[in-house]
């Protein structure tokens, strides 16, 4: 029998209620990394059953991390759940039977797994371009005369390793860039969380709007921008900032031509959140509260089914310009109970409290009107049904919060501007 993944009771309780906590998104990073050992179980036994020419470096690769985890469980386990390592394995799945798939990788994702346990290896790997990506260490780009498959050794160092690749030898440090080598960044935000900004790997995004390597100087902006969130999140959020440390590991910057922040997470890439250049730590804050909130949805929608098929019909959202289908409705009601949430933490804070209140009041009422839309819509599954109606509750005590009237009016007029502006562009 198969085993399969649920969600505890407790858990799924506190996540009904927008929130939850690091235990209850512990249960749901769990799920995401099973996910993923089983996504990479299946591309090695698709790899053989299509012929790729690469299935025999392939299975070879499987056996050294299976050998290097049997020896270092937890460090092998961190690098299986890291985002782009899912989401490499899943397009590789899908690809296999259509004759394309990349399961070669497979072979980097070993020595990237032999360098963090401080191991030795000899593999063959697949280096498309010159470039050998090695998925949460970094890139290290070699000659463009090699063959398309080359032997690799990594042997030990005291900061990560030698590499000797088609007869030349490289330092791959896993504290600064090198000749021909990139790291990934890493900023540690407290004693026990750093967090990496993946500007290099080509599976970090989905999208088209990854951007080019930061700069010393917007790394540093993008540094001290979310050392200043973390503060900002332990001292006024401390259960989101338990939730962040537990579900996300990676920033990816991507490029917008909006002056405003822009953010994202994917189903794809679970434990990923891509954002623009960051303004100030308060807004990267928020971004990331609101970026969390999606994450936790996608993740538990892997594991407990909340709504019904998409069957074409499409609704209001008082934060969009376009109508969105049931699905995307109740993501974005989740996440803007949390944007309510963080901004209820600031109503009494002298420096932002105007902005707080009007913040506050106007997203706890547009999350509330949603969660009559979804409950309404007849297309919520039983489940779906108990964690938006555990939401709205919650929703409905803020609303009896009271905020000063100047805030109240500001709120509602953003409000009807909104639908007025989408009903004037109705067809």
């Amino acid at each position: 029998m198969n085993a399969v993944h649920v969600v505890s009771s407790a858990a799924f309780a506190g996540l009904s209620t927008g929130e939850g906590g690091a235990q209850a998104v512990g249960e749901l990073c769990a799920a995401q990394a099973s996910k993923h050992r089983l996504l990479v179980r299946l591309l090695v036994a698709e790899a053989h059953r299509t012929r790729h020419p690469h299935a025999a470096l392939v299975s070879r690769a499987y056996e050294t991390v299976s050998e290097l985890e049997t020896v270092f469980p937890s460090e092998v386990d961190r690098l299986l759940r890291h985002p782009a390592v899912g989401a490499w394995a899943l397009q590789a799945c899908r690809g296999l039977p259509r004759g394309g798939g990349d399961p070669g990788r497979l072979a980097a994702v070993a020595i990237s797994a032999a360098i963090r346990t401080r191991s030795s290896c000899r593999l063959h790997v697949p280096v498309p371009g010159g470039e050998l990506m090695l998925p949460s260490l970094g890139l290290l780009t070699l000659p463009g005369d090699l063959p398309e498959v080359v032997e690799a050794v990594a042997e030990p160092t005291e900061d990560g390793a030698e590499l000797h690749v088609g007869g030349h030898t490289y330092e791959v440090s896993l504290s600064g860039d090198g000749p021909r080598w990139q790291v990934l960044h890493r900023v540690p935000v407290s004693q026990d969380v750093s967090l990496i900004i993946d500007d290099l790997d080509p599976y970090r995004w989905p999208g088209d709007d990854v951007g080019e390597r930061l700069t010393s100087e917007r790394l540093q902006l993008w540094a001290a921008s979310l050392r200043e969130a973390w503060q900002v999140l332990l001292d006024r959020h401390p259960s989101v900032a338990g939730e962040l440390a537990t579900a996300v590991s990676v920033l990816t910057p991507v490029v917008t031509t909006s002056l405003e922040q822009h953010s994202a997470s994917a189903r794809d890439t679970f434990g990923t959140i891509a954002l623009s250049d960051p303004v100030d730590g308060m807004g990267m804050a928020l971004t990331l509260t609101h970026e969390l909130q999606h994450a936790k949805l996608n993740a538990l929608s892997d594991v407990v089914e909340l709504v019904a098929p998409d069957d074409g019909r499409r609704f209001y959202a008082p934060w969009r310009p376009d109508p969105r289908p049931l699905f995307g409705l109740l993501h974005g009601a989740y996440a803007h109970a949390g944007v309510a949430r963080f901004w209820r933490g600031h109503t009494g804070d002298p420096q932002h409290a105007h902005q707080a209140q009007v913040e506050f009041a106007h997203w706890r009422e547009a999350a509330y009107q949603v969660t009559g839309t979804l409950l309404g819509s007849g297309a919520l599954t039983e489940a779906g049904t108990h964690l938006v109606s555990t939401l709205r509750d919650t929703l409905a005590r803020w609303l009896a919060e009271p905020v000063t009237p100047a805030a109240a009016v500001q709120a509602r007029r953003r409000s009807e501007n909104h639908r007025a502006t989408w009903a004037g562009t109705r067809p």
